[in-house]
């Protein structure tokens, strides 16, 4: 079974969010589509999975309403659905930065065709500044050389690492994410920061992966489904990370079996059955853990309950 996946975002006013998100869930239950869709009055971000017949009809439907005709979909085929339901819920901001003062993406940098980043990173500028406007766990798996890597968890510690980072103000940034919705925002930011000559990938790694076959891009792409990492360069398929465990090689995640850690770590298989699914030995010894079972151990924690049954409470 072929599997179509869908990526996308669009910042246009909704004028009744929650009167939306109620439409959403009968249309999307109705067409079989599993996925994570966020809904706010700035807009919409979303990725959707289901049967491409399905995936078509609903990028004509969410086209079809006021302001969203515009939307742009990355699309990926996959061989399973990578999403265990469906989730549609409000969120004050699409893409949450929380920074102290509204972020207008219209007030953004310029976007960069995948053609466009590519020629400057060819051109060897040196004052050019790459940023990777993703977490820290998704950057370890695979970015653009020479990147910048901000050491963050969370994009609303972005901010923050702007001032630290102390980028000189008269350098030409260019930032990338996976589809380009925190780059909306964080280039606005940049600007607000004194930065004049602010650039943000089109499409994100996604986009440029299919148009410019992930050249300059080092390994794998984070992905928010139970994918995890999904190959950009063709040319790049070697793991540029290390397992946390064992030093080795390695680009696949897994939560750690402790139910009360529950990291999410790189480590690769041999570590994992080691440890029995646990980033420590420490969390071995935990009195809350998930068995591990190696054929199901590396997809994406879903809820305690499942391992463990009702009768136990999560602390």
């Amino acid at each position: 079974m072929t599997v179509n996946v869908l990526l996308y975002y669009n910042f246009s006013p909704i004028a009744d969010p929650h009167a939306f998100i109620a439409e959403h869930k009968r249309w999307c239950a109705n067409h079989n589509l599993l996925g994570r869709i966020y809904v706010s009055e700035e807009g919409i971000n979303g990725t959707l999975a289901g049967l491409q017949a399905d995936t078509d009809a609903y990028q004509v439907w969410l086209r079809s309403h006021p302001n969203l005709a515009q939307t742009e979909f990355k699309t990926d085929a996959t061989d399973r659905v990578p999403f265990a339901k469906l989730i549609v819920k409000y969120r004050p901001e699409i893409v949450s930065i929380h920074y102290s003062e509204p972020l207008d993406p219209k007030e953004g940098g310029r976007h960069l065709s995948p053609a466009e980043w590519r020629a400057v990173l060819e051109s060897n500028d040196p004052d050019v500044v790459v940023i990777d406007a993703r977490n820290d766990y998704e950057s370890a798996i695979g970015h653009f050389e020479g990147a910048l890597l901000p050491d963050r968890r969370n994009f609303h510690e972005f901010p923050d690492w702007v001032d630290q980072a102390a980028i000189p103000k008269d350098k030409k940034i260019l930032m990338y994410c996976t589809g380009g919705i925190r780059c909306e925002k964080f280039s606005v930011l940049m600007k607000k920061k004194g930065y004049a000559d602010v650039n943000q990938l089109h499409g994100g790694i996604l986009t440029y992966a299919k148009e410019e076959g992930g050249a300059h891009f080092k390994g794998k792409c984070f992905v928010f489904d139970d994918r995890l990492a999904v190959p950009v360069n063709p040319a790049e398929t070697e793991p540029i990370a290390h397992c946390e465990i064992s030093g080795r090689p390695a680009d696949t995640y897994l939560n750690c079996a402790n139910m009360d850690c529950n990291r999410l770590f790189v480590v690769c298989p041999e570590a994992a059955h080691l440890l029995e699914g646990c980033c420590s030995e420490a969390c071995r010894q935990a009195p809350r853990r998930r068995p591990f079972d190696a054929a199901t151990a590396f997809v994406p924690f879903r809820k305690w309950y499942t391992y463990f049954g009702p009768e136990f409470k999560q602390r």
